[in-house]
């Protein structure tokens, strides 16, 4: 059993990051009400994803700065419509703030 658990445990590490983001963060995404205001690819009430994944592009700290926006809400950085403050967990926040990241 033990030389079947190893190579599988290797495999399971090797697995990319990015994808296992991806599903949880877009999950997520679903989960939460952000759906009603935000689209991966076009402007709703509020930006689309993909356009706020490229403001932020190559931005040291934008993970942080987006996970702060989703958990405490926003004015003024996408037009006169205030994003309100959502009810996720700091780690929620984080997860959909790197999930909007890899978006291109």
């Amino acid at each position: 059993m033990k030389r079947f658990a190893l190579p599988l445990l290797a495999g399971a590490l090797l697995l990319p990051a990015q994808s296992l983001l991806a599903a949880d963060g877009e999950a997520l995404f679903k989960s939460k009400p952000c759906v009603g205001c935000h689209t991966v690819d076009s402007k709703l009430v509020g930006p689309a994803l993909k356009e706020v994944a490229a403001k932020y592009a190559g931005q040291a700290d934008a993970a942080a700065t987006l996970a702060l926006h989703i958990k405490n809400g926003t004015q003024g950085n996408w037009g006169p419509i205030p994003m309100p403050p959502n009810a996720v967990t700091e780690e929620e926040a984080s997860v959909l703030a790197n999930w909007v990241l890899t978006l291109k």
